[in-house]
């Protein structure tokens, strides 16, 4: 990938690595399914503002609108809502390498995918070496104890290949104006999530002013402002470079956990960090370029 590939990539985890401060605030008064809830429904509304800012066109055929609308129940409703379901019964930095393994599930459907990408050796070591880092960054966690529930581990399984079915899947939209794919995809997944979270979790009740700092955050900056970039870069870079945004965003989240809620950085930490940009200069195919011109 060139440069400015990379930058979009690294932004885009570092805004979702933000999420997790926005969960914590919300999950305080809301349940998971409504944080769900919320995420997709300001995120949809925010695509539909971009749509009329920028003055695009609103498709018109109904089987697209299906299609989309069921592509963001898989990409986003059913993954948004599994992760925190899970982690009420599931320590969180196992949660944190289940989630890495976004990457890993995605290079092996896309291999296996019709007109997918094949995976090579280097990215496939680039893969292992990134999911390396990310267990290592998780691994304080995991000292800290904590039960994990077997069902809790599968739900976190299943996010993940919703999520590298869904990178793939989005390849077949790529003449959909992104803009349109963004709003259309939230506003289906908006359309099941909210009736579910009514039933199961009853109407919601917002009274702390950060709640709902934290619910437009999350759906405008992270959802609604990241997709716009996301549905326009995919098509060039692929589904597994893509998906290495999973390794980018527990750096963010450490790294907003020092800034904003004075944490401190473990040795251990500083190396999954050192890990994970190896495994992305694998992927990016930068050290075999380097290697070549040496044993050259």
């Amino acid at each position: 990938m060139v440069r400015r590939d990379w930058f979009w990539i690294i932004l885009l985890g570092a805004i979702w690595g933000c999420s997790f401060i926005f969960n914590a605030v919300l999950i305080r008064e809301i349940g998971p399914l409504w944080v769900t809830s919320f995420r997709v429904g300001i995120g949809a509304l925010g695509c539909w503002f971009a749509m009329l800012i920028l003055r695009k066109p609103v498709p018109r055929d109904p089987m697209l609108w299906f299609k989309l609308g069921a592509l963001g129940v898989l990409a986003y409703a059913i993954p948004f809502a599994l992760f925190p379901l899970a982690q009420a019964n599931l320590a969180s930095g196992v949660a944190a390498i289940i989630n890495a393994l976004t990457p890993i599930m995605t290079v092996i459907v896309s291999h296996f995918w019709i007109g997918g990408e094949k995976a090579s050796r280097v990215k496939s070591a680039g893969v292992v070496v990134g999911f390396v880092g990310a267990a290592i960054l998780a691994s304080p966690a995991l000292m800290d104890g904590g039960d994990s529930h077997l069902w809790a581990i599968g739900a976190c399984l299943l996010a993940t290949l919703c999520y590298a079915l869904s990178l793939n899947i989005t390849r077949s939209f790529k003449a959909v104006e992104p803009t349109a794919l963004a709003a259309i995809a939230l506003t289906g997944a908006a359309i099941v999530s909210i009736p579910v979270a009514f039933f199961t979790e009853g109407a919601p009740v917002l009274q702390r002013p950060e709640t709902w700092a934290a619910a437009i955050a999350i759906g405008l900056v992270s959802t609604a402002f990241t997709f716009q970039i996301m549905y326009r870069i995919l098509p060039r870079v692929g589904p597994t470079n893509f998906a290495t945004t999973t390794f980018i965003a527990p750096i963010s989240a450490i790294i907003l956990g020092v800034v904003v809620l004075k944490e401190s950085v473990l040795p251990i930490q500083i190396l999954g960090m050192l890990v994970i940009f190896t495994g992305l200069l694998l992927i990016d195919g930068r050290i075999s370029r380097l290697w070549q011109r040496v044993a050259a």
